[in-house]
């Protein structure tokens, strides 16, 4: 069975890359994001474009939009630019977390997902039936005080700017998942698929509440395997029997340097962190085994095949196209 990543960052162009792929049987939708130095495009648009055309069985991509700039044509800059994305083979379209906790209008408010600026891009996306991935807000631990026992520690040590506490200029986490919530519902007939679990990892019961709110939900479980670790085994597998066709599988691996442009040594390093963590994730969701990944430890779920089957394969399928 192929399984498709459906949440990924990989310039796998080196025929190891393409190796481990095929040992695995996977393919791998690499995911644009926007930053504000504005070079999202060289830096994933074109590596993640080309994979998918040399390697459609392997590769698939979405893209993303420029941050605003809050002059006149913005929003028609962002349509023609989807357009042409979507006509070079892009499946969706991604939106980050900068959106509510970095980009701020011209009066220095936060901007939130929410924001009628966006109105019609959504609108453009429900219109082409092209789904939105939504990366809006951190997890908890973001607004918390670092601690050793969280899964998230070691990025939040590694990634400052993105650690919210004790700071008074930021969004709480629950304004910002009550902004994403407003969207989706306001557009029912705009698939979307919330990243991580959408921002809500720490607690599965807060996860099925949202997906049995809104039957244009769907969440991707991307980076997110430590906080299910954490949590009581039988809720975790009992929200995958609950919504076997709302959660996609993917890990979330970074890696932007192109692989053939690595030294062997490298490239061996990095693919080695990339199958690990695909065992990982293999080894929770397959079996009822103990599963240790960065540094948590947690019982795997051992999901029937039928489940494995739509979480691995079918609801990447349904939700982006595949």
């Amino acid at each position: 069975m192929t399984i498709i990543d459906a949440h990924n960052h990989v310039i796998g162009d080196h025929p190891d890359s393409l190796e481990l792929l095929a040992k695995h049987d996977l393919q791998l939708l690499n995911i644009c994001f926007a930053e504000r130095d504005g070079a999202w495009r060289t830096q994933m648009r074109e590596p993640y474009a080309r994979l998918s055309q040399r390697c459609p069985e392997r590769y698939a991509w979405c893209t993303s939009f420029d941050l605003p700039t809050f002059e006149d044509g913005y929003v028609e800059r962002v349509l023609a630019g989807l357009e042409r994305d979507f006509e070079a083979g892009a499946v969706a379209c991604k939106v980050w977390k900068n959106i509510g906790m970095e980009v701020r209008s011209p009066d220095g408010a936060l901007l939130m997902i929410d924001d009628p600026l966006f109105e019609p891009i959504f609108a453009f996306l429900s219109r082409v039936d092209k789904p939105l991935l939504m990366h809006i807000a951190e997890p908890v631990a973001c607004w918390r005080p670092l601690s050793e026992a969280s899964p998230h520690q070691l990025y939040y040590r590694s990634n400052p700017q993105w650690h919210m506490y004790g700071r008074s200029d930021v969004a709480s986490h629950e304004a910002l998942i009550a902004a994403r919530d407003r969207v989706v519902a306001k557009h029912p007939a705009l698939r979307v698929v919330a990243a991580h679990l959408g921002s809500l990892e720490h607690d599965v019961g807060a996860v099925a509440e949202r997906l049995a709110r809104h039957a244009n939900l769907a969440v991707d479980m991307s980076a997110r395997l430590g906080d299910l670790m954490s949590q009581d085994t039988a809720a975790v597998r009992d929200l995958f029997l609950r919504y076997p066709d709302r959660i996609l599988f993917g890990i979330d691996v970074v890696m932007r340097t192109p692989h053939a442009s690595l030294s062997a040594p490298e490239r061996t390093r990095q693919l080695a962190v990339l199958d690990r963590t695909y065992r990982d994730y293999f080894d929770y969701l397959e079996t009822d085994r103990v599963v240790r990944h960065k540094g948590v430890v947690g019982r795997g779920i051992s999901l029937p095949d039928e489940v494995l089957e739509q979480v691995y394969r079918s609801n990447a399928r349904a939700w982006y196209g595949l």
